[in-house]
């Protein structure tokens, strides 16, 4: 069922869940994953997560703990649909501006569309573009946040250089991703969740698994948490941490560019 994690030294790029792809092939592939499910996102991430994102996402937000005031520039990306740029900028009282970055342009509609229902346009700014090479000057923002979307990055070294480069001095990264299960019974659990009833759930919800199907696989490949930990303090991040949430299904992992 489960297959080998990728290492420090990378292996995402040609990795399209546990099918080995070209090098250039997987963007198109994931691509055309979150046009199927855009408009079902939210739901998607309950199903993946059994409702906990929620949860992640704000115990994310809260170890941001965004300032209060005008000059603070967040830039979150793979967010299109809006979920933790919303956040950030309600957790600063609406005075910080957030940058919403995803090379998917149906998770930007959706995310725009949200935050005008929510009079939230003017405290936010989205762009079609990809993190590997991102639109925006040296020392541009003051934090880099990215949730369950590093996985889907192809080169994700190169992304990792590009947020340290978008970054200010005493700048933040934190990055919440699916990650490695440390506590013996619930790995099963969550496998026989993951690869019989996820997949099982998407063709309900969206009329096709195989989004879901890879979204799975796509969890079981990413590097775990000591790995994935190396690879961000190789662009220059310092005081590298992670945090685990509920048993390791998901992590939450901290760098500065000190």
């Amino acid at each position: 069922m489960a297959e080998s994690r990728t290492s420090a030294q990378g292996g995402m790029e040609t990795s399209y869940g546990y099918r080995e792809v070209s090098e250039g092939e997987k963007q198109g592939l994931v691509n055309d994953v979150f046009h199927k499910v855009a408009k079902r996102y939210d739901i998607m991430n309950d199903v993946m997560s059994m409702g906990l994102h929620r949860a992640w996402k704000d115990a994310m937000i809260s170890a941001l703990n965004p300032r209060k005031d005008t000059a603070f520039r967040a830039l979150d990306v793979a967010g299109g649909t809006g979920d933790i740029a919303f956040r950030i900028v309600e957790a600063s009282g609406r005075l910080a501006h957030a940058t919403v970055l995803d090379i998917n342009g149906s998770m930007l509609a959706v995310g725009a569309e949200r935050a005008a229902k929510r009079k939230l346009s003017d405290q936010l700014t989205f762009v079609e573009a990809n993190a590997e090479e991102l639109p925006f000057e040296a020392a541009s923002f003051d934090s880099y946040t990215i949730a369950f979307g590093i996985r889907n990055v192809p080169r994700i070294d190169v992304a990792l250089k590009e947020a340290y480069r978008v970054l200010k001095r005493g700048g933040r990264l934190l990055v919440l991703e699916f990650s490695e299960v440390d506590l013996p019974l619930l790995d099963r659990i969550y496998d026989t969740w993951s690869f019989n009833a996820i997949p099982q759930f998407g063709k309900a919800i969206t009329g096709d698994a195989e989004p879901y199907q890879y979204l799975v696989e796509s969890i079981r490949k990413f590097p775990n948490q000591e790995n994935f930990a190396t690879m961000i303090r190789q662009p220059g991040f310092s005081r590298v941490t992670f945090t685990n949430y509920t048993g390791g299904i998901a992590a939450l992992h901290s760098g500065w560019k000190l």
